[in-house]
């Protein structure tokens, strides 16, 4: 082989490696800023590209995925002088390459400070407790602030947080004791409004008890008098049975006349008192009691007890000279 068939080729080897080495292939969620002759000239989006050599070149490889921006904590002064270490998280992502190729130096750093500067005229506008308290609106401002700021260097910002805010030792300190002052005021309250709710119950208890003990004495003596009253009904009822039963037996005047008589016995009930008895029924009585004795019926007098019998003589006792 000739030297010169050796020169083409190396020469065409040469030609084929320096096609090969610029052929570019973009991956994806990345874009390629292309300069030519030191100009933008376009943008490479993912895909196969092929670069013009000496003419063209790749100015930066841009990402276009979200990024998170964790910035260092750093001391704020709040409106009342106190100084807090305040860190924050910014989340980002490129929209448009070149502005971000071409709008700032370094646009990170640029993004950086100015997350910085905006936290301390937030929190320099705010007390302690209103920091504390209002993280959510400080996060919402400087979202909106950022977002608008960036846009000139091709910047989207989506959200910022407030990663940590850490107060002075010695306000840790009051606020802790603060806080168990807190909690012991609500734990009296608790307390109180615990000791209140038992003596309301109670109180409410007895009062039913009260109710229950009351309806039960009234529905007891109802029934009682409801008792009482049907037994004198019935004890009526009887005896106007036991008069109608005697007038359907065809009783004469003179039963009736001693039932009206047992009527009288028995409502003196064994008390001293006087009754009056019309002269009727005494001559009727009379003259049943005349009946009674003469017929031997019904005679409840019981008979005279003998006399005693003189003791017979102790034989032994009565002749004893001793005595």
């Amino acid at each position: 082989m000739s030297t010169a068939t050796i020169v083409i080729i190396a020469a065409a080897a040469l030609v084929f490696l320096f096609i090969i080495a610029n052929m570019k292939i973009v991956p994806q969620a990345h874009e390629y800023v292309v300069e030519f002759l030191g100009k933008y000239k376009t943008t490479w989006a993912a895909g196969f590209h092929v670069l013009i050599p000496f003419f063209e070149r790749i100015a930066r490889r841009i990402t276009l995925k979200e990024q998170v921006l964790d910035s260092p904590p750093q001391p704020v002064i709040t409106k009342d002088n106190v100084t807090m270490q305040i860190d924050t998280v910014v989340y980002f992502k490129v929209f448009d390459s070149k502005l971000f190729t071409y709008g700032a130096v370094n646009p990170i750093s640029a993004l950086e400070n100015l997350a910085a500067t905006t936290l301390r005229n937030l929190v320099g506008e705010l007390e302690l407790d209103g920091t504390l308290t209002s993280r959510d609106t400080i996060n919402a401002k400087m979202t909106e602030i950022l977002d608008e700021a960036t846009d000139q260097w091709g910047i989207k910002v989506s959200r910022v947080e407030l990663k940590n805010i850490i107060p002075p030792r010695e306000i840790q300190v009051a606020m802790e004791k603060q806080m168990k002052a807190e909690r012991d005021r609500r734990e009296t309250l608790l307390q109180a409004e615990g000791h209140k709710a038992a003596a309301i119950t109670r109180a409410e208890g007895d009062k039913q008890a009260m109710i229950l003990a009351a309806e039960g004495e009234r529905d007891a003596r109802i029934a009682r008098a409801e008792g009482e009253a049907k037994a004198i009904y019935l004890a009526k009822k009887a005896e106007a049975d036991g008069i109608q039963a005697l007038k359907d037996a065809g009783a004469d005047a003179a039963v009736i006349e001693l039932k009206k008589y047992d009527a009288l016995v028995r409502m003196a009930d064994g008390r001293a008192s006087k009754i009056i008895i019309p002269t009727d029924a005494v001559e009727a009585v009379n003259r049943n009691v005349l009946f009674a004795e003469t017929a031997g019926l019904g005679d409840v007098t019981k008979p005279a007890p003998e006399a005693p019998k003189p003791p017979k003589p102790d034989y032994c006792c009565d002749n004893d000279p001793r005595t």
